[in-house]
């Protein structure tokens, strides 16, 4: 009750001194009905793995009539967006209202410890009195220990709770994500109890132009929307569940996806196809004093990002943001002044690297690629033939089936920069980056980026192994380390990323490999790769050098050059010793190394067989220890049997 105290004292103190008695007196009978009003309980309803494909936001294939009825009940964004296009980093920013650049959670399933000064927000709810629940997934890159009061898949996890006592419930539906999508038998078993008045036809499938439109994306496509279809009727037993146990006008209900699509081009891809989701928010007529005057059933343009959950729905608990959260509340009694802009990141996605990040502001998305020498579409596990729709791509592409738009994909290496155009152009196809019309606004989002990243600390442009080893060395966590400007001084590490990567000349990047500083050497040698100069005399004397930095990201990306220019012998002996290092993070940066280089791996066949046997398990179900770095390495150094010609795919099944 004490925050509902400390709201009617304020609201009466306003009007003390800016009314007269008769309109205090009318006051005090408002007041006393809102004395009673307890805080509202709230329900995250969030699914895997969708675009805005519902009904309420236009889908003409859509068969979702539970949340096209909520919608008409909510507050529908129209502009919100994923921190992040893949699940891991998208939920550690989601449950501590923090970047995950920001500490170290960038990756996918990579380990961080969070410091005494961050806390998942539903533990700040469970120690202001609310009981708080979680279905299913968390994959938040940290321990989910202790956050939960019960966690299991229950419907009506609310019953457990004590009397009265308000409740934070998270549902997270596995139902869209693309496990299903890709393979049939997890299809069907996803949609087993869908009537056939709720599946899509593929031959009205209308499949986005930048894929292949054959019978096979066709029907990949309509089933997605099966899915989603089976999505909506999970939502319906959880609304039922909520007005069975007469709950529905005291709970607070928000739906949103955790990033886009599940099919190639959208999860993983930084692009709008890849963040934007769709997201509405119900409060009951008791609690639209906490809408920020958006009336149910109307939609906004504003712009809200993943960042900004947190914070607001601790505001619509009554409780306040705490210091170290980084994002904007755009509802409760006290909303912070409107985003101007959306920021996301990408990063490593199991044992594919990338560093690219984007800002967004509604219309328009300029996105910058800091390995712009890899392609999108990088070899490996994750991008195999075991997905239907990676296997229809491929085939559609050896046949001919390509036209420009679904060619884009198979470009075999990214641009430096991204900027397109959303209105005119909404598949995101044509790359404005060089048009003088968009000059101006390129340029303040450029700015905008490089702001967003040096003011919340983006540890990015460290490699994992690199910020890990530096925080440890310290005894900090990785967010703490990140602050310690001596430790990591972020802006001239920027710089010398930005440089190198934009095809800087031998003499500069040889510059950068005599720096005092690793981050900087470490970018000096990826410039190499990045760029198109290759190392004269003095630049491989460098890199040799390099071989023995006591940074091994350094020691690994300079390897890596000289086996890409000559020096094979040299640069594999150093690589098939850090793929036997004890840390996980240096092991998985040298074996996808290995994996870059093809045919030259060959030479160290057996140490990489050796090493990759060693990260095996004895769980039948898994061929590696863990579903984390020892699968990830495990599968790299996979790819680069396969790649050199010592294995083959069907080896490892």
């Amino acid at each position: 009750m004490h925050r509902l105290i400390q709201l009617t004292f304020h609201s009466l103190t306003k009007l003390w001194w800016t009314a007269p008695v008769a309109i205090l007196t009318g006051f005090m009978a408002f007041q006393t009905a809102t004395w009673s009003l307890e805080p509202p309980n709230i329900v995250w309803i969030n699914c895997e793995d969708l675009d805005e494909h519902l009904g309420c936001y236009g889908y003409p294939n859509a068969i979702t009539p539970h949340l096209d009825k909520l919608a008409e009940e909510s507050i529908v964004y129209k502009n919100a967006f994923a921190n992040a296009p893949i699940c891991a980093p998208a939920r550690a920013c989601l449950i501590t209202g923090l970047y995950p650049t920001s500490f170290g959670a960038q990756h996918l399933r990579c380990e961080v410890t969070l410091p005494e000064s961050i806390k998942p927000f539903p533990v700040y709810m469970k120690e202001d009195g609310y009981f708080v629940t979680n279905w299913a997934k968390t994959d938040y890159n940290f321990s989910p220990n202790d956050i939960y009061d019960y966690w299991k898949k229950d419907t009506s996890p609310w019953r457990q709770r004590k009397g009265n006592q308000p409740f934070f419930s998270f549902f997270v539906l596995g139902t869209t994500h693309e496990g299903p999508a890709n393979f049939e038998e997890r299809y069907r078993q996803a949609t087993a109890s869908l009537p056939a008045s709720k599946r899509h036809d593929p031959d009205h499938a209308k499949v986005p132009p930048y894929f292949p439109d054959t019978a096979k994306m066709r029907e990949l496509w309509a089933r997605y929307d099966d899915l989603v279809s089976a999505m909506d009727e999970e939502v319906g037993e959880i609304i039922n569940a909520l007005k069975e146990n007469g709950l529905w006008e005291n709970t607070i209900v928000w739906f949103f996806s955790d990033h886009g699509h599940g099919l190639p081009r959208h999860k993983r891809w930084l692009l709008d196809s890849g963040i934007r989701v769709p997201f509405m928010v119900r409060i009951p007529e008791k609690y639209q004093h906490l809408s920020a005057n958006l009336k149910p059933g109307s939609a906004t343009d504003s712009l809200v990002s993943f960042v900004d959950f947190a914070p607001t729905t601790l505001a619509l608990a009554g409780i306040e943001q705490p210091e170290a959260m980084q994002g904007r509340r755009f509802l409760g009694t006290n909303p912070s002044p409107p985003r101007q802009l959306a920021f996301a990141a990408r990063d490593r996605a199991d044992d594919m690297f990338e560093i690219s990040r984007a800002v967004h502001n509604g219309n328009q998305i300029y996105i910058r690629h800091f390995l712009p020498h890899l392609p999108y579409i990088q070899g490996g596990r994750i991008f195999g033939n075991q997905k239907e729709s990676m296997a229809e791509l491929r085939r559609s592409k050896r046949a001919g089936l390509l036209n420009a738009a679904s060619s884009l994909i198979w470009a075999s290496r990214k641009p430096l920069e991204e900027f397109y155009d959303l209105k005119k152009d909404p598949f995101e196809i044509e790359n404005r980056i060089n048009d003088p019309r968009y000059a101006d606004q390129i340029s303040k989002m450029r700015t905008g980026m490089k702001e967003w990243m040096v003011t919340h600390n983006d540890t990015g442009m460290l490699p994992e192994a690199e910020y890990q080893s530096r925080a440890k060395s310290g005894n900090h966590s990785v967010y703490d380390f990140a602050r310690d400007q001596a430790a990591y001084d972020l802006p001239l590490i920027l710089d010398a990323a930005m440089e190198a990567t934009a095809n800087a000349d031998s003499e500069q990047l040889e510059k950068f490999l005599r720096s005092a500083d690793s981050g900087i050497r470490y970018w000096g040698a990826t410039g190499f790769l990045a760029g198109k100069h290759s190392p004269n005399a003095e630049g491989k004397k460098l890199l040799i050098n390099g071989l023995n930095d006591p940074s091994p990201s350094v020691a690994i990306a300079c390897a890596e050059v000289l086996c890409k220019n000559g020096n094979a012998d040299l640069g594999l002996k150093v690589l098939g010793e850090h793929i036997a290092s004890k840390q996980p993070w240096t092991a998985l940066q040298a074996a996808r190394a290995l994996h870059d280089l093809g045919t030259l791996a060959s030479q160290i066949v057996e140490k990489i067989e050796k090493v990759r046997k060693s990260l095996e398990g004895t769980d039948s179900k898994r061929r590696y220890r863990d579903f984390n770095y020892a699968s990830f390495t495990g599968w790299a150094l996979e790819s680069a049997l396969v790649n050199c010609g010592a294995a083959k795919w069907e080896d490892f099944e």
